[in-house]
């Protein structure tokens, strides 16, 4: 393959010319302000035009793309050949039982099941299933003959008799919830239409609670129901009306309390509904306060709470059960370090927390005197990801996390309390020829605009040469401080075995930095993520990696949104844009309150309707309003017709408008997944196609040969 250059366009592409949608304008008029928006018909998607516009889009991109077929098939074949497909997780002790997932080669979804505890070393994880298993939920059998399945609960009774659980199957994440009998499999008459995320029991394992939603998809309210009863006698025991805060629930690790946790960006409070006593009313912790986060660990004789009252990068503070509102200070607050969160046991505790860029993991050793210093679990990778895995047991003396770099497979360890020792109990296989040396990461640093130093995780294969012609996929997101940690990825390897040097910018609006890092690249100063994104690649250029022509910038979501920006403000730095379920119309979504999402936004982005400042900045920056009539890097847009938490719409709008603005039209592909949601295809064979489509597409654009290289 050579680069995208208008001499190797197959001949195939001119018969083929990209669908035109139809102009209906709508004016727009806020703060005095007009915009004609020409394709917000694009919005109904029950209108048969709308359909036949997104299947006219579909076809074009295969015809442009169908000469990728072979280099999609090599891609697709290298990520089932390293991945073991029959495979097994480590078993999870919880009670009596031991539970695990295992996967079958040839079939889509995971398969749910236990094996009782015979000793307290999980089984071996071998292939297929082990002796004396229990199958609780069969994905592939619960999604039929559905294109998309999605469980949104998962929940095992605290005595094992029960499951709650949940499915999607059209990926708009509004589940139907049931109750299954785990002794014999069968699912009561209890069905629970329109839950959300999430369930739990209590103690004794007669009520569930659960999660439903409003008109906006906002989780809201919380209910009881009383496992073997009609639905319709269903109680609300938790209603939040602030259209702010959103609500989800859990059973403590030590099982006293239903927690209820609802908050906002900016502020949040947790109610406790005694375990035991399920149809008792829930009981607040500590009320809200504007500004206050909190999350609160029940530790049997006391609470943990990590909150940010008076500590930017947030504290840790003890609260007695019988004075939850007065919090004693027990771990400071340091700007050096952002602390994530910490989990109480009967004999430990362990505190997450972020610190030069990384995550940390230390152990605090509980006796009667209190808690010991902590003790840091240490990893001698530069560039590395830690963090909790699953522990749901409360008295135990192991603690299990989860390790991973950009050279190293995701690894599942036991932390063994009394003497520090880390016992690996799983590595991710990677199957076939993949010597794992051959790779390297690193860490760089980009200059922003105003001089703030951008860290970039990269990794490459160690014969890969800084010679300023290197292929660059450039990631990033940069949004509700969320981060981008470095990880490892099967995939991924189909892009560095070619040369392709992979690049994590951690840009502002992201956690990666503490909480700082999140409030320089939120509300008015939204543009910072976008200039540190650009940095990172003109990084890139300046220190010898490569040229603009060789950069594939990539980002899904609000990390969408980053890369219609990005198109906008400098199209000259990047030779391609791929943008997943891009934000692109944010604007017009951040408008209008009725949307999902939206006024819980507000805090994320501001409020363009109360404040003309606001909507004047983001006016400035929402990449469909921003489209220059210049020439653009070929871009390659994907969406899903179900995604509720980015319409379909927006990127549909955006590639409509590039259409008809840009002089280079026929370089934009938008590809809309007809049955799916956020996440895009929910199988994982359907999702390594997926992944093999848009990876044939950046090396097309690159001008990489089909293969790897030896």
């Amino acid at each position: 393959m050579r680069p995208h250059t208008d001499d190797s366009t197959p001949s195939t592409w001119a018969a083929t010319p990209p669908p035109i949608a139809d102009r209906k304008p709508s004016l727009r008029t806020q703060h005095g302000d007009e915009f004609v928006d020409e394709y917000e018909w694009l919005r109904d998607k029950q209108n048969p035009e709308v359909i036949d516009y997104l299947n006219a889009e579909n076809e074009y991109t295969e015809a442009r793309t169908a000469h990728l077929g072979p280099v999609r098939t090599a891609i697709f074949d290298e990520i089932s050949a390293r991945t073991k497909q029959t495979d097994l997780s480590v078993p999870v002790r919880r009670g009596d039982y031991w539970y695990y997932s295992r996967t079958v080669e040839g079939l889509q979804y995971a398969i749910h099941a236990r094996v009782p505890a015979a000793t307290d070393e999980p089984p071996a994880t071998e292939d297929g299933a082990p002796p004396a298993e229990q199958i609780l939920l069969d994905g592939n059998l619960v999604a039929g003959d559905s294109e998309f399945f999605s469980l949104g609960a998962f929940t095992i009774s605290p005595d094992g008799r029960w499951l709650a659980y949940s499915v999607d199957l059209t990926g708009d994440e509004r589940f139907t919830l049931r109750v299954r009998e785990t002794a014999t499999g069968r699912d009561l008459a209890d069905e629970i239409p329109g839950a959300y995320y999430g369930a739990a029991f209590s103690a004794e394992a007669d009520v569930v609670f659960y999660i439903t939603v409003d008109e906006s998809w906002r989780p809201n309210q919380v209910w009881r129901h009383v496992v073997g009863t009609p639905t319709a006698q269903d109680v609300v025991v938790f209603s939040e009306s602030d259209e702010r805060f959103w609500v989800g629930i859990g059973l403590t690790r030590n099982q006293r309390a239903i927690q209820i946790a609802t908050g906002s960006k900016l502020t949040s409070e947790v109610w406790f509904i005694d375990a035991s006593a399920p149809f008792s009313d829930p009981v607040v912790v500590s009320p809200r306060r504007e500004g206050v986060e909190y999350d609160v660990e029940h530790a049997g004789d006391h609470l943990l709470v990590v909150h940010n009252d008076g500590a930017e990068n947030f504290a840790v503070s003890r609260a007695e059960l019988d004075n939850p509102t007065l919090w004693v200070p027990f771990i400071a607050g340091d700007p050096a370090r952002r602390i994530v969160g910490i989990d109480a046991f009967a004999d430990h505790a362990v505190l997450y927390e972020r610190r030069d860029g990384l995550t940390k993991l230390s152990v605090l050793a509980r006796t009667e005197a209190g808690y010991g210093e902590p003790a840091e679990i240490t990893f001698d990778e530069t560039l590395y990801t830690v963090e909790p895995d699953s522990n749901p047991e409360w008295s135990t003396g192991m603690f299990r996390l989860g390790f991973e770099s950009m050279v190293t497979p995701s690894c599942v360890f036991d932390y063994r309390v009394a003497d520090g020792e880390l016992v690996l109990r799983k590595q991710q296989p990677v199957l076939g020829d993949v010597d794992l040396s051959r790779y390297v990461q690193s860490r760089e640093w980009a200059s922003a605009p105003d001089g703030t130093r951008i860290p970039l995780s990269i990794v490459a294969r160690a014969d890969v040469v800084r010679n300023g012609e290197a292929p660059v996929v450039l990631y990033g997101y940069g949004s509700y401080e969320h981060s981008i940690d470095p990880y490892f990825s099967i995939p991924r390897l189909s892009l560095l075995d070619r040369g392709v040097v992979y690049v994590i910018a951690h840009i502002r609006g992201g956690g990666e930095l503490g909480r700082p890092w999140y409030e320089q690249g939120k509300l008015l100063h939204k543009l910072n993520t976008f200039t540190d994104f650009i940095a990172a690649a003109r990084h890139l250029v300046d220190s010898g990696w490569t040229t603009p022509a060789r950069i594939v910038a990539q980002g899904g979501s609000a990390g969408g949104l980053l890369m219609g920006a990005v198109a906008n403000l400098a199209p000259e730095a990047f030779g391609g844009i791929l943008a997943q379920v891009p934000f692109v119309d944010a604007l017009t979504t951040i408008l209008d309150p009725s949307l999902p999402l939206t006024v819980t936004e507000w805090e994320e982005w501001g409020n363009p309707l109360a404040d003309p400042d606001v909507y004047a900045y983001m006016k400035a920056y929402t990449p469909y309003e921003n489209i220059q009539a210049t020439r653009y890097p070929p871009i390659l847009a994907m969406t899903s017709l179900n995604d509720t938490r980015v319409y379909y719409v927006e990127p549909a709008k955006w590639v409509a408008k590039l259409r008809a603005t840009i002089p280079n039209a026929e370089a934009v592909l938008l590809k809309t997944e007809m049955d799916a949601g956020h996440g895009g295809r929910s199988g994982r064979y359907d999702r390594w196609h997926e992944i093999a489509f848009y990876t044939a597409w950046q090396l097309a654009v690159l001008g990489v040969a089909n293969d790897p290289v030896a």
